[in-house]
């Protein structure tokens, strides 16, 4: 690994630096003068790559241009081969981050399906994590909705266990869903494991999008049954083909051919590109996602490679053949890889006509649909805050807009809360919850005091400012905000304002804005949409802070309720708020349930469930 003291921006540093570099595989990172590394790449030949970028400089586009004006320093990492050098270019840039490589967003947010297969009787779960446990994953998918209605209807269909591994092992008598024929019960009666593995097996093939293939197979055991006068068998079979065939009527085929595909389909400029994949099994269209890529550099060859390689890391299916509208110069290399990923022969391909050609045009059709949305959408965000920069007489645009608001429960357990919006969106990264420390009693004043001087105290990378600070509430809440600022030091560094709700008893019409040194509040005018924006952020920041505020509350009436309870300890306090989420859960708790968790016998259940009544 090289890494050159002199990071001057220098031709002669950087032509020094590209005669140096090994002609082997591997990986090179630029780095701008303040050693932020601003793209990862990977080559065959390391000198002959990164020299390219500096020869014939004329022929980049725009943006690879402006990425190569701004190296000030090379780093290269040489591999054993093309293959490590693929695979260390993905990590590298997920672990960096740079800015003009294509950069996914980790998948670890969108829920998928998981079938432990390794348990004596699985299960079907929705989880927003995918770890290597030797559970079989489907996913992920963009709709939290979409999955819990295909679960739904799996758990209508096929007749799985639907309780927990705890349940499982305590359950004394079968549940309602064995009642209504919606699960064998292996809890409580004795289930062939064999014929449960049958259903695993069907619930898994609808999953991968084989229901014709699926529907044959239960035919087949419909017929058998039937033969062997298992009527009430064949009946209980019959019913399930018939719901599989209304959701295959509901299925939209696209291809003849029937094969597993990915479809790739890119519109944008290098500035903003939005990518979609279309998922196809089994000749059927299963969904759509789209992945928003910005300040990328790579040509739309690169962009793929580099996409592809991140998508199917993040444990997506991988198909047959991917469809693509440009094949990267590695082409090989990254058909190699996949096929290793998968253990079957991938291929990635470039139709020229016919059906498949017809396929890709569908998925670049779709992106240019959605991406034109999305343009709309960000002009029309752009233009109210625009309006409303105007109306508040802002010095800057806010972009940034942070709202407090505190809450408490007949003066206890007094907390407070902070919401973000960026660029007129929630960004709930930013969000932060607040225990109140220095104050005791119903006061809103001071406990605001006390969260701002928290918040604005240390200002920072991490900790940045905003461009507008809304507080709920009305003059006497800003003149709050409006002070801490001051004593700390930060007056005019950024806009604040207070939103108060109306007052029905006064006949007003609608909640007001303040701003520091005007006795009376605001008018924004006839566009709806700038107190819409307002009343948004500060009613996301009461839901925030009252439901940080519940929990609380649960937290320490559940601590206070088990206190004379031997055996029940904090440790244990905190997997019982953990498991159920609320103490009107846990009071709602059978005692089955209870003993179900770890570490809690039948007794120590008894006397939970006798302290909470």
């Amino acid at each position: 690994m090289k890494q050159p003291p002199d990071r001057s921006n220098s031709s002669n540093h950087l032509t020094g630096i590209i005669q140096s570099i090994s002609d082997s595989s591997g990986v090179y990172l630029m780095k701008e003068s303040s050693g932020k590394i601003i793209y990862v790449g990977k080559a065959i030949n390391l000198q002959k790559r990164v020299a390219s970028y500096f020869q014939r400089q004329e022929t980049h586009s725009a943006k690879t241009a402006i990425m190569v004006a701004r190296v000030a320093d090379i780093e290269t990492v040489v591999t054993a081969s093309e293959k490590e050098a693929l695979i260390l270019e993905s990590n590298l840039i997920k672990r960096h981050r740079p800015r003009y490589n294509v950069v996914l967003k980790d998948d670890k947010r969108y829920p998928s399906i998981r079938i432990d297969i390794n348990a004596p009787y699985p299960k079907i779960e929705i989880v927003r994590k995918t770890p290597k446990d030797g559970a079989v994953y489907f996913g992920p998918f963009s709709s939290a909705h979409a999955v819990r209605q295909t679960v739904k209807l799996i758990n209508k269909t096929f007749p799985l266990r639907k309780c927990s591994d705890r349940t499982l092992n305590h359950r004394t008598r079968p549940c309602i869903h064995h009642q209504m024929g919606q699960c064998l019960a292996p809890c409580c009666l004795a289930v062939d494991a064999k014929v449960y593995r049958g259903l695993v097996k069907e619930v898994m093939l609808f999953l991968k999008g084989h229901t014709p293939e699926l529907i044959r197979r239960v035919r087949r055991l419909m017929l058998k049954a039937s033969a062997e006068q298992e009527f009430e068998t064949a009946a209980a079979l019959r019913d399930r083909m018939v719901a599989l065939e209304k959701t295959l009527e509901r299925q939209v085929t696209v291809t003849t051919d029937f094969l597993d595909r990915d479809v790739i389909g890119i519109s944008g400029s290098s500035d903003f590109r939005l990518v979609t994949v279309m998922t196809l099994r089994r000749g059927f269209l299963q969904g759509v996602r789209h992945f928003e890529i910005i300040h990328a550099a790579p040509e739309k060859g690169e962009l793929v490679a580099q996409f592809l390689v991140q998508y199917y890391q993040q444990t997506h299916e991988i198909p047959v053949e991917v469809l693509v509208p440009e094949l990267p110069e590695d082409n090989t290399l990254l058909e190699e890889t996949l096929s290793e990923w998968r253990l079957r022969r991938v291929r990635v391909r470039k139709p020229q006509r016919g059906e498949k050609r017809r396929l890709l045009e569908m998925a670049e059709s779709n992106s240019e649909n959605i991406l034109r949305e999305r343009l709309q959408k960000a002009t029309l965000e752009s233009a109210v805050l625009e309006a409303l920069k105007r109306r508040l007489r802002l010095d800057r645009l806010p972009a940034r807009i942070e709202c407090f608001d505190n809450s408490n429960l007949a003066g206890t357990n007094p907390v407070s809360a902070m919401v973000v919006f960026v660029n007129g969106r929630p960004h709930k990264a930013g969000y932060r919850h607040y225990t109140i420390r220095t104050v005791s009693s119903p006061d809103d004043y001071a406990s605001m005091a006390e969260v701002l001087f928290r918040r604005y105290g240390k200002l920072g990378s991490s900790n940045p400012e905003p461009d507008l600070l809304l507080v709920d509430g009305g003059k006497g809440q800003l003149n709050i905000a409006v002070a801490v600022i001051d004593q700390l030091g930060l007056t005019g560094r950024f806009a604040i304002a207070g939103i108060a709700k109306k007052d029905v008893e006064k006949e007003e019409t609608e909640d007001k804005i303040y701003l520091p040194n005007r006795t009376n509040p605001i008018n924004l005018g006839a566009d709806g949409r700038l107190l819409l924006l307002l009343q948004q952020i500060r009613d996301e920041a009461h839901r925030f802070a009252v439901t940080f505020q519940r929990k609380q509350r649960n937290r320490k009436m559940l601590q206070s309720s088990l206190d004379g309870v031997p055996g029940v300890g904090p440790k244990r306090k905190r997997l019982l708020m953990k498991h159920f989420g609320s103490l009107k859960k846990i009071r709602a708790a059978t005692v089955d349930e209870l003993r179900g968790l770890p570490g809690i016998n039948a007794r120590m259940a008894e006397a939970i469930k006798h302290a909470l009544t």
